[in-house]
């Protein structure tokens, strides 16, 4: 009992302690200089691209200026500003506690620029004149993720500044119907939780009980749930009363995390295979009652988003099954008429082992639409090469670590084939 219910604990623990640490921000700014924070009900946006020693969130990309924004609107009604992005692909990533999407907004759903108002499920107050849409989160807390692509280039970088600035969140009592401007660039610093060189530890079996009473308040159960909130709250009482069991069902907790939560961290343990030792996850911030997918993709690359939202494809092993390693070289051929079949924009990121990026000599993290410059073969192909060392002049290098890594290609705004499953990457094909 105790492992099934820590497994469903997981994730809404995970976002009950990020959120947590934003409430000790005395406003919007960065984290360890580098993470977009703020208190809850509040926003803050990056200006550029994040930066690589960030420890945070696991699996960051660098092809967008993220934001953040924690909701809590029990506290207040939220108001989300959209401003026109024209041609520019963007997405808020919206999420409730268990990390599945609680309303859309973005380019490929053709949401108009305005303010929208986020509330509690029973809210039932005046919408003010001039909101767009009123958007309705199941859970106490959720949040609320920015993304706006923008090329690798200087031009491009200034140029997405005025749009960025026009990004808010903010409580709907300074609500007056016009449009705000933030200038991201002027907020300040605050210290980076610890980390042992992976991602910050957010969840701590340790803590398990003490966290599991308020969100079963907190996270009220869908359908066909209520066995197991039965069992949670048995749980609970059983370690109110006992304090041996108390301590045994701890001890579980702490089991789980090694044997079954650990595993996840790593891509190739979960998801749908797929040629090339490729896997991917076609449930993405829906997972239902996939409490082990939830957990998975939250432990190994948490807030992803919804499927019609961006495709993602995960790769630990080469074409012959052997781990991805940085003592080999490989490459990733894309044929002329079979690219990433993207309508935002597609990229091919790669990680270190703790699912970060590893710093490299011409600071490439990733490949892919952003690239100012991508090398053609003669018949239209891309030829991707992912090595330690430069292969010279000419190449589409993707810097490797020295050690083992993975491989990671987003289809932001997937066209039909990359929803459907009907397209897939090619094998990463050692070279050596």
């Amino acid at each position: 009992m105790t492992r099934v219910v820590y497994v469903w604990a997981w994730v809404p623990t995970n976002l009950h302690n990020r959120i947590a640490a934003f409430k000790q921000l005395p406003g919007p700014g960065r984290i360890g200089g580098m993470v977009p924070g703020a208190p809850p009900n509040r926003a803050c946006m990056l200006t550029g691209y994040i930066q690589p020693a960030e420890r945070m969130v696991a699996c960051p990309n660098q092809d967008v200026a993220y934001g953040v924004g924690s909701l809590d609107p029990q506290t207040s009604p939220v108001v989300i500003q959209v401003p026109d992005f024209g041609d520019r692909f963007w997405v808020y990533e919206l999420c409730d506690q268990r990390t599945e999407k609680f309303a859309e907004l973005g380019a490929m759903y053709g949401s108009a620029p305005g303010h929208y108002l986020v509330v509690t499920e029973d809210w039932d107050g005046e919408v003010p004149e001039g909101i767009t849409g009123v958007l309705r989160l199941p859970t106490r807390i959720g949040i609320c993720i920015p993304r706006v692509f923008f090329a690798d280039t200087d031009e491009d970088r200034d140029a997405v500044q005025d749009v960025l600035n026009r990004i808010e969140v903010y409580p709907l009592g300074e609500y007056d119907g016009t449009e705000r401007t933030h200038d991201w660039k002027t907020v300040p610093d605050f210290p980076a939780p610890p980390s042992d060189g992976g991602e910050v530890r957010w969840v701590k079996p340790a803590d398990f009980l003490d966290r599991l009473a308020e969100l079963l308040v907190d996270v009220p159960s869908h359908p066909g749930e209520e066995s197991l909130y039965a069992q949670a709250a048995e749980l609970l009482r059983a370690a109110a009363n006992n304090p041996a069991l108390r301590d045994a069902i701890l001890d579980e907790a702490s089991i789980t995390e090694e044997v079954v939560i650990a595993p996840l961290f790593e891509f190739r343990n979960y998801g749908i295979p797929l040629a090339g030792n490729w896997t991917t996850v076609d449930n993405n911030a829906a997972f239902g009652t996939d409490y082990l997918t939830r957990t998975a993709i939250a432990r190994s690359n948490i807030f992803t988003n919804a499927l019609r939202e961006t495709r993602y494809f995960y790769l630990d092993l080469d074409a012959d099954g052997a781990r991805l390693d940085g003592s080999n070289e490989y490459t990733v051929n894309f044929a002329a008429d079979d690219l990433p079949p993207a309508l935002g924009f597609w990229s091919l990121t790669v990680y270190n082992e703790q699912h970060f990026f590893e710093p490299n000599p011409i600071d490439r993290y990733s490949i892919g639409t952003k690239t100012p410059v991508l090398h053609r073969g003669g018949d239209g192909s891309l030829t991707i090469r992912v090595s330690l060392t430069d292969p010279g002049a000419d190449v589409n290098w993707l810097p490797a670590p020295a050690g083992a890594f993975s491989l990671y290609l987003r289809l932001y705004w997937p066209d039909d084939s990359g929803i459907d499953g009907s397209w897939t990457p090619p094998s990463a094909a050692p070279t050596r």
